[in-house]
């Protein structure tokens, strides 16, 4: 299939331009269903975590992306839909009955159909040194899913890859490493879960 090739084709320029070497240091790379949840920096971030997986961990895991970022001009459609079989998410207000859908409703549809996820709890591109606060998927996620892992991950470099405003990437080695996974615990509420989920991606930086 075409949609192969290009896949094939986008994760061979992914790691030639950043040398992306996955490091496994607090869980195995196991054909288990799992939410990666990582910082987020820029537009290739998810290619790269996507590119550093083994294939048959690639073959099941999905991104979770921004419909309206992903829905504007027919490549990204393509791209996200077709090739990534990304799981987009409506960022936007309330709908027209004033009703707000529930967000979660395609990622919780996705992992019921056996996928894995790839998600960014800070919800937007972090030009900062430091994590912004999550927010409230991940710990949803994880009560109405806790069979699923929920696995931090650390991505370096990646906002220099590709800066913000930028249309060309910048040749840089980066790495994506990978934690040990973590589960809501009982009574655990949003916010210490939350809290606790960003340290452990934090801690995953002096690695």
């Amino acid at each position: 299939m075409i949609e192969g090739l290009v896949a094939a084709a986008l994760l061979g320029f992914a790691r030639l331009l950043t040398g992306a070497q996955a490091r496994w240091v607090g869980c195995a790379p196991l054909d288990r269903q799992r939410v990666y949840f990582a910082n987020h920096a820029s537009h290739a971030d998810f290619v790269l975590l996507w590119s550093s997986l083994p294939p048959r961990l690639r073959r099941r895991t999905r991104p979770v992306a921004g419909a309206d970022y992903w829905s504007r001009g027919a490549l990204r459609r393509y791209l996200i839909h077709r090739v990534f079989r990304g799981v987009l998410v409506d960022r936007g207000p309330a709908q027209g009955d004033g009703q707000t859908a529930d967000p979660l409703a395609p990622l919780v549809a996705a992992l019921d159909e056996g996928a894995s996820l790839i998600l960014f709890p800070e919800g937007t591109r972090n030009t900062g040194d430091d994590l912004l606060p999550f927010k409230s998927g991940l710990y949803n996620l994880g009560l109405r899913r806790p069979e699923v892992d929920l696995v931090p991950v650390w991505m370096d470099n990646l906002a220099r890859v590709m800066p913000k405003g930028e249309v060309l990437p910048v040749p840089l080695l980066c790495s994506i490493t990978f934690g040990a996974p973590l589960a809501v615990e009982p009574g655990e509420d949003r916010r210490a879960f939350l809290d606790r989920a960003r340290e452990a991606v934090r801690e995953l930086r002096g690695t």
